[in-house]
């Protein structure tokens, strides 16, 4: 019966439409005003109500490149048109879907309504926007941006007179209009519920659309963090919160010897040490994060490697209840190799760095250099001062572990119980105040590289009998520890001790003297070089000049000599302190002479052994004199004499304790 009613009062919109087109009258009684605006607006259009053909259609090659475009939402709206017109079935309608420029991109359902009533931009490609056909539900849909039911002459084009036709726009997640969808039958067969079901499909293509855009998001998401999990140079393992394994990126498996089916879906027991996996546990349940602490995992081969971790929990969004773990690992030898880059663990100087022309310093970097391109242990022997730190740094650089770290430890530095720890690291709770997680050793860090161990003289004996172990296995236990942990380190040892009188005396272990001993070399003090004084002289200066902002105008020849003929008890370091004190005092350019060296440089002051008369002295006499004779040109400035001597100021302290001088 409705569409008996709607018959009666398409009588009145024809009327209605004939009076507008004759004088532009509305009779609003019966027109809505959202048609009254359409008409007004496709006859501002120029739209020919009587037209029979409208040539607005697209191209076949650009139809199917819009098409091509469209092709995700058609194939998401086609299961929809196809439920609405089952709906609709037998009773003449036609389904019809366009973009949102109004170009039909698909039509199904009953052509005998076309072959009927007529085919004014019904089919695919064709536009039916007001601005080409005026008023109609799909065009005027796309103008208001709302559904719409345009019954018989409400049309403004006299050819869908006997149509009744409902659409509705789709919108995407950003709320803009993507396409219209619209039922369209005749007037007979029309209902009030048509408009509904439109407006129903349309929000399920919506629906569908939002969430296949989520879908692909996922989709997306998912493959770049398998993208990422498997390109990232870090070990990667996600597992469940009860450590089964449900994820193990390419750089894990490889670095644990493993195949992806032989470790998913099993417990991360298998690769962890047991007190390990109890200790990630055990923080996870507590709902902590286990952050870059060193744990040992268990390789396919049955060795230990140990890496430094981080474990993340997974928590529920509102229980915050644990329900995975993120487990992502580095290999300790990496980090620590990073480690050493970054707190510059790295040897800067070469042999071209080491200054001097004399007979004494080219032989002995002459045969450093030969013994730099061996893999044997090294021995610097030499007084203080005369740069075998220097040597030892020009011995790596030259090696084929240049690009490797160079680490220092300086034995009489520290004290004698944290030797062995410096060393060779400790485990978490090897005693008190030990770090969580326990520490690498030295030698760790200089995995692949060189160990420099400057006054090896001073090493307590049980560190020595630790460092013998160490040179002859290539392993290492941290201390508290069980683990053996291989290491691939060259030694050079330095000291200014005569060793083999300390083993005589039983303070170094003969064993590890010729152990040591394998390649000695001597660092010739300053007194055996003196060809050399005035180069390092000039370095000094002009090194120190420019720091300080001071030109010094000219050096004469007085304060050549003076440098010359003192003995250099502290060798090189000590004359370079000489030479940044001197520079510190002198004023802007001036000329340095014989009066701004030092008093106790200077001729009557000098130790009678050096030639100014017959009496001989003792070492331990010359040494006590140069100690007296600074401290009072310096006023008893501790820190100062420590500099121009070249020594340590606990050094200086002890040799004023051993010579009960009174400086005070």
């Amino acid at each position: 019966m409705p569409g008996k009613k709607l018959l009666r009062k398409n009588e009145g919109f024809i009327k209605a439409w004939e009076l507008f087109l004759s004088n532009g009258t509305i009779e609003k009684e019966l027109i809505r005003d959202v048609i009254s605006y359409s008409w007004m607006r496709s006859k501002l259009h120029g739209i020919d109500p009587l037209v029979s053909k409208i040539e607005d259609t697209l191209s076949n090659e650009a139809f199917d490149e819009r098409y091509k475009n469209a092709m995700s939402f058609i194939n998401t709206a086609m299961p929809f048109m196809n439920s609405l017109r089952k709906i609709v079935e037998n009773t003449g309608f036609i389904v019809r879907l366009t973009d949102k420029d109004g170009y039909v991109l698909e039509t199904i359902g009953d052509n005998k309504l076309v072959e009927e009533y007529g085919n004014l931009n019904v089919y695919k490609g064709c536009n039916v926007r007001e601005n080409v056909i005026g008023t109609n539900a799909l065009g005027t849909a796309l103008e208001i941006g709302k559904p719409i039911q345009v019954l018989g002459a409400e049309h403004y084009c006299k050819q869908y007179h006997n149509w009744a036709s409902s659409a509705c726009p789709i919108r995407d997640e950003k709320k803009e209009i993507v396409g219209i969808l619209s039922a369209t039958g005749s007037n007979e067969n029309v209902h009030p519920h048509t408009l509904g079901m439109v407006v129903a499909a349309a929000q399920a293509i919506e629906k569908k659309m939002k969430l296949e855009k989520i879908n692909k998001q996922l989709d997306m998401a998912n493959k770049h963090f398998y993208a990422i999990m498997q390109s990232i140079s870090d070990g990667l393992i996600c597992t469940d919160n009860k450590g089964m394994i449900m994820d193990i990126n390419l750089f894990a498996r490889r670095f644990l010897g493993l195949k992806e089916e032989d470790i998913v879906e099993k417990n991360i027991r298998t690769i962890l040490e047991q007190k390990n996996y109890d200790k990630i546990m055990k923080r996870i349940h507590n709902r902590k994060k286990y952050e870059e602490e060193e744990i040992l995992f268990k390789t396919q081969k049955g060795t230990n490697i140990s890496c430094i971790v981080t474990v993340t929990p997974i928590k529920d969004q509102f229980t915050r209840e644990v329900e995975g773990l993120v487990i992502t690992f580095k290999e300790a030898k990496m980090v620590h190799s990073l480690v050493n880059k970054i707190v510059g663990a790295e040897a800067r100087f070469t042999f071209d760095d080491i200054l001097g022309k004399s007979k004494a310093i080219k032989k002995a970097i002459e045969i450093a250099s030969l013994f730099a391109n061996t893999n044997a242990t090294i021995l610097l022997l030499g007084e203080s001062g005369t740069g075998k730190e220097l040597f030892a740094q020009a011995i790596h650089n030259e090696s084929s572990r240049r690009k490797k770290p160079f680490v220092f430890l300086n034995c009489g530095a520290i004290p004698r119980e944290l030797v062995g720890s410096e060393l060779f690291g400790y485990v978490e709770g090897a005693f008190t105040g030990a770090k969580r997680g326990g520490h690498p050793g030295k030698f760790e860090l200089a995995d692949g590289g060189t160990v420099f161990l400057d006054e090896i003289g001073d090493m307590p004996l049980d560190i020595q009998a630790n460092l013998l172990r160490v040179l002859e296995t290539k392993q290492i236990v941290r201390i508290g520890g069980h683990n053996v942990v291989p290491v691939d380190v060259r030694v050079i040892a330095a000291t200014h001790k005569d060793l083999k009188k300390e083993v005589e005396l039983g303070n170094f272990r003969e064993d590890l003297f010729y152990r040591l001993n394998v390649m000695p070399i001597k660092t010739p003090s300053l007194r055996d070089r003196k060809d050399d004084i005035r180069i390092f002289t000039d370095h000094f200066i002009e090194k120190f000049s420019k720091r300080m902002g001071k030109e010094i105008e000219k050096v004469h020849e007085s304060f050549y000599r003076g440098m010359m003929q003192y003995h250099w008890p502290g060798n090189v370091r000590e004359l370079q302190n000489v030479v940044q004190l001197v520079v510190n005092i002198v004023n802007h350019e001036e000329v340095l002479d014989y009066k701004h060296l030092p008093n106790y440089m200077k001729s009557s002051n000098l130790p009678k052994r050096l030639g100014l008369v017959d009496e001989l002295m003792s070492l331990e006499e010359i040494e006590k004199m140069a100690i007296t004779k600074t401290m009072q040109e310096v006023n008893g400035n501790i820190a100062l004499a420590s500099k121009i001597l070249g020594i340590g100021r606990s050094t200086l302290y002890r040799k004023i304790e051993k010579y009960a001088l009174d400086m005070f």
